[in-house]
């Protein structure tokens, strides 16, 4: 079995390309599915949270409140990463284990920035440019162009991210065009296995 690790920016539609994938019978781990089950009461990193973070409304963790908490203090956003990531990938290394098939998807947003790469035989990234990624950003979550900024400069450039990946996926285009990109992608994928 290959793992390969899916990653991107903030908004460069890694999401769209992780079900693309999933319609061509891929098995994918969404890192992002697997923190909203750590975000819920009961979940192994609740208390941690609530201990940590002024973030509850009606005895639940608000997730905007705590992403307004953590994108303007790096501090906070590491003591998040430490709860959440170790759950996250705990969680993955055990479906992995679980896992059949030749091909499985890592869907993680922060892949190089948490170090999950390293469960990864290789690594595809999506990519846009930065003012697509922007004015992306602002439409879907309708912050300001400044709040925009500040989430995607929180992240690891993508130009790194591309310069460290073995796979591009450019998604700079419309749907159809990205759904040629996801099967290129595939094709190389399949291709590399039989060799």
């Amino acid at each position: 079995m290959r793992v390969i690790g899916l990653t991107g920016g903030i908004a460069t539609g890694k999401s769209t390309v992780s079900k693309l994938l999933k319609e061509h019978g891929l098995t994918i781990f969404d890192a992002d599915e697997i923190a909203h089950q750590a975000y819920e009461v009961g979940s192994p990193t609740y208390e941690a949270m609530v201990k940590r973070f002024d973030c509850l409304t009606n005895g639940e963790i608000d997730r905007r409140k705590l992403g307004a908490i953590v994108f303007r203090d790096e501090k906070a956003r590491h003591d998040l990463e430490a709860i959440i990531h170790p759950y996250v990938r705990k969680t993955i290394k055990e479906g992995i284990e679980k896992a059949k098939g030749e091909i499985v998807i890592l869907d993680v947003p922060l892949l190089y920035e948490a170090h999950f790469d390293d469960l990864c035989d290789e690594v595809a990234v999506v990519v846009v440019d930065e003012e697509t990624e922007i004015t992306r950003l602002m439409e879907r979550n309708g912050f300001s162009r400044e709040e925009a900024i500040r989430r995607i400069r929180s992240q690891m450039p993508l130009s790194e991210k591309r310069k460290r990946a073995d796979y591009v996926i450019d998604n700079s285009k419309d749907l159809e065009a990205l759904k040629k990109q996801v099967e290129v992608f595939l094709r190389k994928v399949s291709t590399h296995a039989k060799k």
